[in-house]
């Protein structure tokens, strides 16, 4: 669980990134999982955009894909939701 000193942290780091997911018409499933959770093990903080023709709810789908990667959530702002997972290999954000 992170404080609210880190995700503020990581909420400034995120600022300048783009997303690089979209959750789309198609949902949440499966696949996209596992390839959030490659990308959050190389990068450890991400963007994912939800688009307006998703059929379910930003917060159910920040919640599905935060608990099937066992990322944090950072921070769920307008359609874009920010994901935090600690590197096991190449750690580059140290929290305070």
């Amino acid at each position: 669980m992170l404080t609210g000193k880190q995700k503020r942290l990581l909420r400034s780091k995120a600022h300048h990134l783009n997303p690089i997911f979209q959750v789309g018409k198609g949902g949440v499933n499966e696949n996209m999982i596992k390839q959030i959770s490659e990308a959050l093990e190389v990068r450890e903080l991400l963007k994912i955009s939800v688009l307006q023709n998703c059929d379910e709810d930003k917060d159910q789908v920040a919640k599905d894909i935060s608990k099937g990667a066992g990322a944090e959530l950072v921070q769920i702002i307008g359609n874009i939701i920010v994901l935090y997972k600690e590197s096991k290999e190449n750690k580059q954000i140290v929290l305070p």
